[in-house]
């Protein structure tokens, strides 16, 4: 398979920058704090006060050897770029606390811990959008994955539950293990925005006994939008229906709704949130 240059060049490119929002994170709002994020970064920054070694160089001690143990659960290109994330993190982790020593960006610990949040969600996001991981979680979760019936999801949230009550009993605080968990939830979400965008569209189901094919017409013209229709048949296999499946901007919702009731007032409308868009109007 022919290598893309400029597509390696971004993917690197959106590793960096990940990279450097995350270190900016953990150096100017969490650990000074505190305040630990999931995964092994979260872990780092719990050692950090144990045995007082710079936050990067930890990351990078408890990476290398997961992954030495799991190069062949991840694939050649994601080994490679998986490490790129690991290393450029530790990296400039140790270079913004220790070299440049930033100043701590909040001590308030709402503030700290949102924006904690949202730099080291907008930082994984851009790994993630880099086709890399920042090491950790993800790695653990592959193997375990690979070997049990267990969700990968579920792995990794086992592994930020551990690194959270780590946060409590190390720090003697429950109130630091609490704050840790909403950086954990804030990221995340924050990763999601990242990497689907704020969708303003909607995915509506349009199903009727009557046929949506005049309807279909109406819509188009109406709204410029295109879509699916399909024929089905309800579960008492006695009444065929048709079914159309099309996109539109929420803001559309309402006029939609009346036209098709307009058109069938027995016509049954299921509104979706579109989370991601793919390809081309079909």
């Amino acid at each position: 398979m022919k290598i893309d240059g400029v597509q390696v060049v971004r993917s690197y490119s959106f590793i960096l920058i990940g990279s450097f929002l995350l270190a900016l994170g953990m150096v100017g709002f969490l650990a000074p704090n505190q305040i630990a994020t999931g995964g092994t970064a979260g872990l780092a920054i719990v050692l950090h006060y144990i045995i007082d070694l710079p936050i990067g160089g930890l990351m990078a001690l408890i990476n290398v050897p997961l992954l030495l143990v799991s190069i062949k659960y991840l694939g050649k290109h994601f080994a490679f770029k998986t490490i790129a994330a690991i290393g450029s993190i530790a990296f400039f982790i140790d270079v913004l606390g220790e070299v440049v020593q930033i100043p701590v960006l909040s001590t308030e610990p709402l503030l700290a811990t949102l924006y904690g949040g949202v730099a080291v969600g907008i930082g994984l996001g851009f790994i993630f959008k880099g086709g890399g991981s920042a090491g950790g979680g993800t790695i653990i979760a592959k193997i375990v994955t690979s070997k049990f019936d267990i969700k990968t999801g579920n792995v990794i949230l086992l592994l930020d539950s551990v690194v959270v009550i780590s946060a409590g009993v190390v720090f003697k605080s429950v109130e630091l293990a609490l704050w840790s968990m909403i950086n954990i939830y804030a990221a995340s979400k924050v990763i999601d925005l990242v990497l689907t965008g704020k969708q303003t569209q909607k995915i509506v189901h349009i199903s009727s006994l009557k046929s949506l094919d005049s309807l279909s017409q109406i819509i188009k013209d109406s709204f410029g939008v295109g879509g699916t229709i399909v024929k089905g048949r309800d579960l008492n296999l006695e009444d065929y229906k048709d079914i159309m499946f099309i996109v539109i901007n929420r803001n559309q919702i309402s006029a939609l709704t009346d036209l098709v009731h307009e058109y069938d007032i027995q016509a049954r409308l299921i509104v979706m949130e579109a989370s991601e868009l793919l390809g081309g109007e079909n």
